[in-house]
């Protein structure tokens, strides 16, 4: 049986965000509560000397990247209200002075930065749908360099600055995603010649020499990695085919390929020779691990990444990508609790109602009889991957086993199952879920009376949906900023995530039935067990009417709000679509623990 774990120490437990190496290779900046709130800090590679350069002055939750300027005097952060996400975009100097460059009405997210500190490329959907544009900081002027109607993704400058690399779809093919380059001021635009239309091309990363840029496509179905050849037109893939691979970085010579390699969930890093094709895997335990922001190598070409597996926190490490040798840079904390407490996650895989495969993590709590809580991620193009994961850390250590499912429409098996959750929201993917729990259920060791679902985002309205379609399986559910009604959802969405739900439900006028079939709200009647509705009421992505909704046509149904009642509900304030800010973990761990401690 696990160990039981103070839950504010616990939540209290520091954690580093986004870590970004100088352009000298020199330092790393990232974020880091160790105070017990989100600060900037800045570390030197060599002596390990950290600086703590904010001073309460940056946000609360580390949602959003930070980077450097050119120079490697300055970082840029992205700052909103309150988990708004309407976010502009400040720079800060090493000496904690603040300094706001981009401000707009809506959402900027920072690309890139010209060496010289000159030009700023950031996406923004100022102009409703999310493009490209280049802030010039000498002459205080702005350029729009792209005008599509579907959203511009990335946007990366070439080692020349003179080129920019993006991905964007002209197609009417909505999942269809192509990789361009044009000039830095917008102009002579060409999408590359990658894979078929339909399928997903990247551009990753620009070669030293600024003749090649490292790619990912899924066209044959499984990412592949390739190197394209801006003069001839053609790519020289990598990948074997046999694991779903993505690109990271060209090493600092331009002489090997950093990849991301899926294996059970895992994502780990891989190496390829350019002369010879062979290709190394980083010894490192199977978990997540992933290259540093920005430089990604230090001055000596040992590659800079974070590390976690399902049981141990996360570290950065400076690896020497010859020997394999790792250095600690920021090395995980655990307090006064005993890191072998934690449970390792196993990977199991069990088949659903039409007989296809679904992985998933399991974590068991040692629990004889067992309750049980299935953890449905958003996305819902994502997965639950073998990190370390505080929530379901925090539910094993109070006896709960959790099982987290990858139903289909996650990330790392594929184009193909990737996309079979389009234009079935509510279809197999929630069949894949219920599996789950059934699964669950038929483990010996497992109450199968006491068996939950929770999930925030896109698993937030997987709750809502298993409680409506499923209610007999389930003796609650907890809906952390879901969705219930998706024909409000997208009225109220920004562009960009208009087209996301265009892409995966089709053209709401013309598919209208089907949206509002597809909405918890619709078959709210169906409900029959208590359900915990959760929701921050600054949520841009799922605004905190949806949960307004769903509780509204509760009580209209006559059920009854509170601890004593058939359902509860929290609105969070000052908190956006989830957060990693220390007290709001705190306040919503205690909700969930108290919740499921009386109803299950």
């Amino acid at each position: 049986m696990t160990t039981a774990v103070e839950l504010e120490e616990l939540a209290s437990l520091p954690e580093f965000y986004h870590p970004r190496v100088s352009p000298d290779g020199d330092r790393v900046a990232f974020y880091y509560d160790e105070t017990g709130r989100n600060e900037l800090y800045v570390q030197d590679l060599a002596s390990g000397e950290r600086t703590q350069v904010s001073d309460g002055n940056v946000p609360r939750a580390a949602r959003w990247p930070i980077s450097w300027d050119g120079d490697g005097e300055r970082v840029f952060f992205h700052q909103d209200e309150g988990g708004d996400e309407q976010n502009d975009i400040h720079a800060m100097t090493l000496d904690g002075e603040v300094e706001v460059v981009v401000e707009v009405d809506g959402q900027a997210a920072f690309h890139d930065v010209t060496s010289d500190g000159r030009y700023v490329l950031y996406g923004s959907d100022a102009g409703e749908q999310m493009n490209l544009y280049r802030y010039d900081t000498r002459e205080d002027e702005t350029e729009q360099l792209t005008a599509y109607d579907q959203p511009v993704h990335g946007g990366q400058f070439g080692p020349d600055e003179e080129r920019i690399a993006y991905v964007a779809n002209e197609t009417d093919a909505l999942e269809n995603r192509d990789a361009y380059v044009m000039n830095a001021d917008g102009g002579e635009k060409q999408k590359l010649d990658i894979g078929e239309v339909g399928a997903e091309a990247y551009p990753n990363d620009w070669h030293p020499d600024g003749d090649r840029l490292l790619v990912s496509d899924n066209t044959t179905d499984l990412g592949r990695v390739g190197v394209y050849d801006l003069e001839t037109d053609e790519v020289e893939w990598l990948s074997g085919g046999e694991y779903e691979e993505s690109g990271a970085a060209f090493g600092p010579d331009g002489d090997t390929v950093v990849a991301s390699r899926v294996r059970n969930a895992a994502t780990m890093p891989v190496e390829y020779d350019l002369e010879s094709g062979d290709v190394t895997a980083y010894d490192l335990d199977e978990g997540v691990a992933g290259l540093a922001g920005d430089e990604h190598f230090d001055g000596d070409g040992r590659a800079i990444l974070a590390h976690t597996t399902s049981d141990e926190r996360k570290t950065l490490y400076a690896y020497d990508r010859e020997s394999g040798e790792t250095e600690t840079l920021i090395a995980p904390a655990y307090g006064d609790i005993d890191p072998d407490t934690f449970v390792e996650s196993e990977y199991v895989t069990y088949e659903s109602e039409d007989s296809l495969e679904i992985g998933a993590l399991l974590y068991d709590s040692g629990e004889r009889p067992s309750p049980a809580v299935v953890m449905v991620h958003g996305g819902p193009h994502a997965r639950s991957m073998p990190r370390f994961d505080l929530y379901a850390q925090f539910l094993v250590s109070r006896g709960y086993t959790v099982l987290q499912p990858n139903y289909r429409g996650s990330t790392g098996r594929g184009r193909e199952f990737k996309h079979r959750i389009h234009n079935d929201w509510g279809g197999g993917e929630q069949a894949d879920v219920a599996a789950g729990g059934e699964w669950l259920q038929n483990l010996d060791w497992v109450d199968a009376d006491r068996v939950a679902v929770m999930g925030g985002s896109y698993g937030g309205y997987s709750a809502y949906w298993q409680m409506v379609q499923y209610p007999e399986l389930w003796a609650t559910g907890i809906a952390q900023v879901g969705i219930t009604d998706l024909l409000q959802m997208y009225e109220n969405s920004m562009p960009h995530f208009q087209s996301m739900l265009e892409q995966q439900l089709g053209d709401p006028e013309e598919n209208e039935e089907f949206w509002r079939e597809r909405s918890p709200l619709t078959h709210v009647e169906n409900i029959r067990n208590p359900i915990f509705i959760v929701h921050g009421v600054n949520d841009p992505r799922c605004p905190v009417d949806q949960a307004r909704v769903f509780r509204d046509a509760l009580l209209d149904m006559g059920w009854t709000e509170g601890e004593d009642g058939d359902f509860e509900y929290e609105e969070l304030g000052a908190e956006g679509h989830g957060s990693t800010d220390i007290n709001q973990k705190i306040r919503q761990f205690k909700l969930v623990d108290d919740f499921l401690d009386r109803r299950l």
